[in-house]
């Protein structure tokens, strides 16, 4: 009796191993699949998303969502930006295609409608407004809309109306709108294709959303998912 409990408890203890074991593959293949395909870390080089992110800050980005849907306004997203960076942007959507956009007196007003903007570190400095099949910004020197040559602004062809942003671009911001190199300086974020106006459409680039930022992985006493 002694010997058949003995191995009763063996077998038990092989099969409980064999387990644990199965388990462990089967999330590191899990875990090896996510980082390899879905999931990538995104380093933040700069102060532009400030106070939302600082720099050094890590965060994790899915590289898979906007395969399944489009961005949305309120993404905080990396992209590949229109102009000639070694790395990837990170900005905020503010506003998709059909919307109507403009910046005054320190609001921005999306279709008509304020945005409330409790991440942002200060109001931005400058007037803006998407109109006209382009976009014109006042800094302070008058209006002056943004050259197509320096700033991705498609042609009038590419645009639905003259005021509303167009199909397959998005106007993105930085948290830290007065120091921050974004849609206002460089012109719309293009989801995909070549790259339609500015210093990169002669070139051979591809526009790209690379995914959404979704959780500030380090330092670990900042930890928290993105909103």
């Amino acid at each position: 009796m002694a010997r058949v409990a003995l191995s009763f408890k063996s077998d038990s203890a092989k099969v409980m191993v064999r387990e644990y074991l199965d388990a462990f593959i089967v999330a590191g293949l899990a875990s090896l699949f996510l980082i390899t395909f879905v999931i990538r870390t995104f380093y933040i080089p700069s102060d532009s998303m400030l106070p939302t992110l600082q720099q050094n800050d890590v965060l994790l980005v899915n590289e898979f969502e906007y395969h399944m849907h489009a961005p949305a306004r309120g993404d905080i997203v990396v992209f590949k930006p229109p102009i000639a960076s070694p790395t990837d942007f990170i900005k905020r959507v503010i506003a998709v295609p059909g919307d109507t956009l403009r910046v005054s007196g320190g609001v921005v007003y999306v279709n008509g409608k304020p945005l409330d903007e409790p991440y942002i570190s200060q109001a931005p400095s400058y007037e803006l407004r998407v109109a006209g099949y382009g976009i014109t910004v006042d800094a302070g020197n008058g209006p002056q809309p943004l050259n197509p040559a320096q700033a991705d602004v498609p042609p009038r062809a590419l645009w639905q109306a003259p005021d509303r942003v167009p199909a397959g671009y998005y106007f993105v911001m930085g948290d830290n709108r007065n120091d921050s190199d974004d849609s206002h300086i460089w012109g719309f974020a293009q989801l995909r294709g070549k790259f339609a106006a500015g210093p990169l459409a002669q070139t051979n680039a591809a526009a790209q959303f690379t995914g959404r930022a979704f959780l500030l992985l380090w330092p670990l006493n900042r930890l928290r998912v993105l909103h």
